[in-house]
């Protein structure tokens, strides 16, 4: 398989206070880890700043006026207590948004079969008109409507195995069955969203995991709600929010999760892509704040994505 990885130096420059877990050391722990041998063949290319009227797809004008003013010109800013801007965070957020929208662009038109996306700040909170949860702008859901607007793409497919629920995501797409959203991820656990009753236009498919869980309650949630979701929907497309705070060394979770259930659930998600979507998968990095647990199952992760 062909696998490009989307990386910049711009996503260190996004700065958090001391001891936040959304932290630039996450993306060189990963950094580190991709130094490995196995991963000399991966296609490793800089991302692109995006546009900020990108930002639109997902996000009324106004939202975007307001984070561009949050944006401090020294030191650091809050915009909520857990989500924190400093003079480069528009532009890392923009990166991110111009990775995902890059990747959609390689996996149409065959420079790529599939992307990673090694970005932060994270997305999946950011709802249509509110950050939240360390995210400024929906990178999944910017990625999709630039699949449909640019190529047309009829069924994309946003499966979200982050431990923390995707309610963002799940806000921007509630009404709008072109877009199927799946996710599996603690419950009770922040931001409290994503109840198997939460199905919006029919296209929401939440499967949440209850704490102290391991690999085999994932796993079935995959075999009994995702992988049927999907089989049923034969999207065209496949975007991964791959959190990896399910590991079982996450400080912020409490789901057991070791990296061969990462690896496991990417190999059906590929096995899926063959079937009906031409191997195309883009995968956006979202959570996961161990350092060794991030590095250790990102790894495994794009190591499968390569393989095939």
């Amino acid at each position: 398989m062909s696998t490009r990885l989307y990386s910049h130096t711009v996503y260190l420059e996004h700065l958090t206070p001391p001891g936040h877990p959304e932290r630039a050391d996450r993306l060189r722990a990963l950094e580190l880890a991709l130094e490995h041998e196995n991963f000399r063949a991966l296609d490793r290319v800089q991302s692109p700043i995006a546009p900020e009227e990108a930002v639109l797809m997902a996000h009324p004008e106004a939202y975007l006026e307001r984070v561009r003013a949050a944006i401090p010109t020294e030191g650091r800013s809050e915009i909520d207590a857990d989500t924190h801007v400093s003079p480069k965070s528009l532009e890392a957020a923009l990166a991110g948004v111009g990775a995902a929208m890059a990747g959609i662009d390689d996996v149409f038109s065959g420079r790529a079969d599939n992307v990673f996306v090694a970005s932060r700040p994270p997305g999946h909170h950011a709802e249509h008109n509110r950050a939240m949860g360390f995210c400024l702008f929906n990178n999944a859901a910017i990625a999709a409507r630039h699949a449909q607007r640019t190529y047309g793409v009829e069924r994309v497919a946003i499966i979200d195995w982050d431990v923390h629920h995707g309610n963002g995501t799940q806000d921007i797409f509630w009404d709008d069955p072109t877009v199927l959203y799946l996710s599996t991820h603690q419950m009770p656990l922040y931001p409290g969203t994503g109840a198997k009753d939460e199905t919006g236009a029919g296209n929401i498919v939440n499967a949440p995991l209850a704490p102290d869980t391991a690999g085999d309650h994932f796993r079935e949630a995959f075999r009994s709600r995702i992988l049927p979701a999907l089989e049923d929907a034969m999207p065209d497309l496949i975007i991964i929010s791959a959190g990896f705070d399910a590991h079982h060394r996450d400080p912020l979770a409490q789901i057991n999760l070791v990296a061969d259930d990462f690896d496991w659930a990417t190999g059906k998600l590929m096995d899926l892509a063959e079937r009906h979507a031409g191997h195309r998968i883009v995968s956006l990095l979202e959570g996961g704040y161990d350092l060794v647990g991030l590095a250790e199952s990102a790894a495994v992760h794009i190591q499968r994505l390569m393989k095939g």
